[in-house]
């Protein structure tokens, strides 16, 4: 069966294994996934992640992060915004501020997968992806 939103579905199994309070979790691996996770990881949400072969798929071995006992969560929200079914765009003076300014909002352009901040920097808008707090 295919499926018609795997970003969501990237962001679902982060958000339940943060729940869950698994030290890890695996994801089918594309570019924007890998983009994402590289933002997470840059922005402090997640400790790492790799690349791992299982049965000739890519997938990425996220590894999530915790404050100093495993009730203390980093990421306290994760939601997708921009769906295959309603597209939601932003062009540089309407970037959305995530609790204002305390999360991050993860925008796709046309200079790539970049966060809010970054955007604001460069002066270019693009598709809304995620907000991540």
């Amino acid at each position: 069966m295919t499926m018609s939103d795997p970003i969501a579905d990237m962001l679902t199994r982060i958000r339940n294994a943060n729940t869950a309070k698994h030290d890890t979790v695996d994801v089918p691996s594309s570019k924007m996934k890998l983009a994402i996770a590289d933002i997470l990881v840059k922005e402090g949400y997640i400790k790492k992640y790799d690349i791992v072969e299982d049965g000739g798929f890519n997938i990425i071995r996220i590894t999530l992060k915790y404050g100093k006992d495993k009730n203390e969560k980093i990421i306290s929200g994760i939601k997708r915004i921009s769906k295959p079914g309603l597209r939601v765009y932003a062009n540089k003076e309407e970037l959305p501020k995530v609790l204002g300014g305390l999360g991050v909002a993860i925008i796709s352009t046309n200079q790539g997968v970049i966060t809010d901040k970054e955007a604001r920097q460069l002066g270019v808008g693009g598709e809304v992806l995620a907000f991540v707090w």
